[in-house]
């Protein structure tokens, strides 16, 4: 049987585990910039985690794109 492909780099698990950590500290926030409130959820804060790797350049699969809200005009 062939070795599996990574989907998320150890840095993306490296993130996600510091935006875990943060959450528990209670010094994760959302928003840009953490304008928002603090995050109290799980989810949320693998999201962060994962976009912060994103950001960083790590191996993240793109979001999906039916969550992504379309940045052309419709008419």
């Amino acid at each position: 049987m062939a070795a599996k492909k990574r989907k998320y780099s150890k840095g993306a698990s490296k993130s996600v585990k510091s935006a875990m950590r943060r959450r528990k500290s209670g010094t994760l926030r959302s928003g840009k910039s953490g304008r928002g409130g603090k995050v109290k959820s799980r989810a949320q804060a693998i999201a962060i985690g994962l976009s912060e790797a994103r950001k960083k350049g790590a191996k993240v699969p793109a979001k999906g794109r039916s969550r992504r809200k379309s940045s052309r005009k419709r008419s």
